[in-house]
């Protein structure tokens, strides 16, 4: 047998990257990047409370050696920024060497300057010129190197969190498969064998409640699969002999025998892994604001460091070398500020506490920030804007009957079944307080209907024919007591209460929003309608949807795909924001980048609102990240050195990092207080 028939070629179910190899950035599993943090995390508190705690406490340190305490920065920052911050070094070299500078350029360009200039503070702050130092020495700048350090791992650590939840989709996608297929011999034995030793042509015995093995035919026998995961429709389709059956779909209530036809990486399911997989390794990175800034401002920054020395070296006073190093330092020092490491985190975790309280799930930060750039939303119907189960919605009875009784007489039939029609009308019974009979002599017939004696009345519960309302959208259920009609039963997915409001207030932001769903076309274009959306397009795969991302994107502007279903996650994972339903299935949670954790499209509009304000907020937050110290790069330069003698004072530049520091927190939190 061809090795490839075995399982679909996918990330989950090979051995993998080891956890120090890169896993997205270019940096290694969050659970090595975790272990280092811990690390960086303990040695930055002692750091900051040297550097920091006389600031709050002025007697904190009052009387200790201030050699001592310089020693055990030094002592304490180093394994932060060489080990902790060691695959920030790494990536630092390879945007050098490649010429694409990126927030680690200027990250580790500013952290490695205050580094060095407190190393050679520590060592040789006696031979630097008196206008370097103050009464308590030479000024430190360990601080800063391990804050700036330890919140960028953080943040990192987030990062790959993120990125590997689409692992686990595709695992769970695998996990709809079942691991063993009942084989039936030539001679009628049955024999259980592992499903990758199944072949084309092999017939397959499928039981009650399992999942179908792999694609192919019925052979014999009848019943209802739910293909959901892969249509969207909310109910079971009828199969008997010569209808297709599809892997990972699921068998309601009756037992069948089909012939094999697509095994291994041929089948739909495993076509459907690929695309997941395939959107995930193939979607290219957005660009951060932070990485677009770095584009321009580390080169101006190296430039200006750069000529600040060469000007103190040629027309500087003596000694002219050690002012054209420490005033050199001194500049890139100054442009990369505590603050810079701390814009993007404290808007982003205020960001998600305040989704939190929202019914918003935020599992990747990237996509909240892309969410306010988005231009289309591309939704799919069933479970997103429907409730996505069947309802009853009209009891039509027969003359002579009454709508309670039917219904009851319907609902008490339908009690033992398990089918998702009957649920809803045993529930629907429920809700309206009409009480059921016992039912005997209960009987099945799968893809036809139910029989079952009811208060000495046979009842029996089945689709209507074809010809009862063939202009009606709704599924029809025929009610019939003593073999005379009592009624029919409209059933239909509803549309969820808050969607309609929900819609126009997303178009009314500004949005271009579309339905996309698995359903058939005469279910689909009256909800479109109804809703008054810019777009429909019905009785789509999977693979379709994934294409309709493309389609919509190559239009302009980023798209998000909302969505609940396994037929929905290569889509989500395609889309520039995937937004996932928490009432869907796991594994359209998992290919999302945020979820709605109560299944309320109203919920999207307030995702939305937030995306916008924190994007809004990180703009802010790196505006006043910068331009504290930008004022202060003229001064670190020694541009008021010729007219008054001032170099690089230790209190203007603890001011600008503690005031763009402070400044940048404060305006972070006022996301907890944004109205949604």
């Amino acid at each position: 047998m061809p090795k490839e028939q075995d399982t679909p070629p996918t990330a989950a179910n090979s051995a993998g990257p080891a956890p120090n190899d890169p896993v997205y950035m270019g940096l290694p599993d969050e659970r090595v990047l975790r272990r280092r943090f811990y690390v960086g995390a303990a040695l930055t508190v002692p750091v900051m409370a040297i550097a920091m705690g006389p600031m709050v406490a002025p007697h904190l340190l009052h009387g200790a050696d201030a050699r001592a305490l310089a020693w055990a920065q030094l002592a304490l920052t180093t394994p932060v920024f060489f080990w902790s911050g060691a695959f920030f070094i790494r990536r630092w070299w390879a945007s050098l060497r490649e010429r694409d500078t990126n927030m680690f350029t200027l990250t580790v360009t500013g952290t490695g300057a205050a580094y060095v200039y407190s190393v050679l503070a520590v060592l040789f702050g006696g031979s630097f010129p008196a206008a370097f130092r103050t009464s308590h020495g030479v000024p430190l700048y360990f601080e800063a190197t391990a804050f700036i350090t330890t919140v960028v791992l953080l943040g990192q650590i987030l990062e790959q969190r993120a990125h590997a939840r689409t692992d686990a989709a595709i695992r769970g996608l695998l996990d709809l498969a079942p691991k063993v297929a009942h084989r039936l011999a030539t001679d009628g034995t049955e024999s259980d064998v592992p499903v990758g030793a199944v072949l084309p042509g092999d017939r397959l015995r499928v039981r009650p409640g399992e999942h179908i093995p792999v694609d192919g035919v019925l052979a014999e026998g009848a019943s209802e699969l739910d293909e959901s995961m892969l249509t969207g429709e909310p109910t079971a389709i009828a199969k008997g002999p010569g209808d297709r059956a599809s892997a990972g779909t699921v068998n309601t209530n009756g037992t069948f025998v089909m012939r094999a036809d697509r095994v291994g990486r041929d089948t739909l399911l495993a076509q459907i892994i690929r695309l997941v997989d395939q959107a995930r390794e193939g979607q290219p990175p957005i660009a951060r604001l932070a990485d677009r800034i770095s584009s321009w401002f580390v080169p101006t920054v190296a430039a200006l460091a750069a000529i600040t020395f060469f000007a103190w070296l040629l027309f500087g006073p003596d000694p002219r070398f050690i002012y054209a190093l420490l005033n050199s330092v001194a500049v890139l020092i100054i442009a990369c500020p505590c603050a810079l490491g701390l814009a993007t985190p404290v808007s982003v975790v205020t960001a998600i506490g305040r989704g939190a309280r929202a019914g918003i799930l935020v599992k990747d930060a990237a996509a909240l920030e892309r969410l306010a750039s988005a231009g289309t939303v591309l939704i799919d119907k069933t479970g997103t804007l429907t409730a996505g189960r069947p309802r009853l919605v009209r009891v039509i009875p027969a003359q002579g009957f009454a709508e309670a009784e039917v219904l009851g007489l319907a609902a008490s039939a339908e009690s033992p079944s398990e089918h998702p029609l009957a649920r809803a009308i045993v529930a629907a019974a429920a809700e309206r307080g009409i009480a059921r009979e016992p039912a005997t002599g209960f009987a099945a017939e799968p893809g036809v209907g139910v029989r079952a004696r009811v208060a000495g009345r046979l009842v029996a519960v089945s689709r209507a024919a074809p010809d009862v309302d063939a202009a009606s959208t709704d599924t029809l259920v025929s009610v019939t007591v003593d073999g005379r009609g009592a009624g029919t039963l409209s059933m239909a997915d509803t549309l969820r209460p808050s969607t309609p409001a929900a819609i126009r207030e997303l178009q009314r932001m500004g949005l271009f929003v579309v339905m996309v769903t698995g359903d058939r076309e005469s279910a689909a274009r009256p909800v479109a309608a109804s809703l008054g959306l810019d777009g429909c397009h019905a009785a789509v795969t999977p693979a379709r949807k994934q294409e309709l991302v493309r389609e919509y994107r190559t239009r302009g502007g980023l798209v998000a795909f909302v969505g609940d279903g396994l037929n929905d996650a290569p889509a989500l994972a395609e889309a520039d924001v995937g937004v996932a339903m928490g009432t869907g299935t796991d594994i359209a949670m998992n290919s999302a980048g945020l979820v709605l954790l109560q299944g309320d499209l109203a919920a999207l509009v307030r995702a939305v609102r937030l995306s916008r304000a924190t994007l809004r907020n990180i703009k802010e937050n790196l505006f006043w990240a910068f331009a504290y110290n930008l004022a202060g790069i003229p001064v670190a330069a020694g541009a008021l050195f010729p007219l008054t003698g001032w170099l690089l004072s230790p209190m203007l530049a603890g001011a600008a990092m503690s005031l763009s520091s402070i400044t940048v927190v404060s305006n972070g939190l006022r996301l907890r207080r944004v109205r949604l």
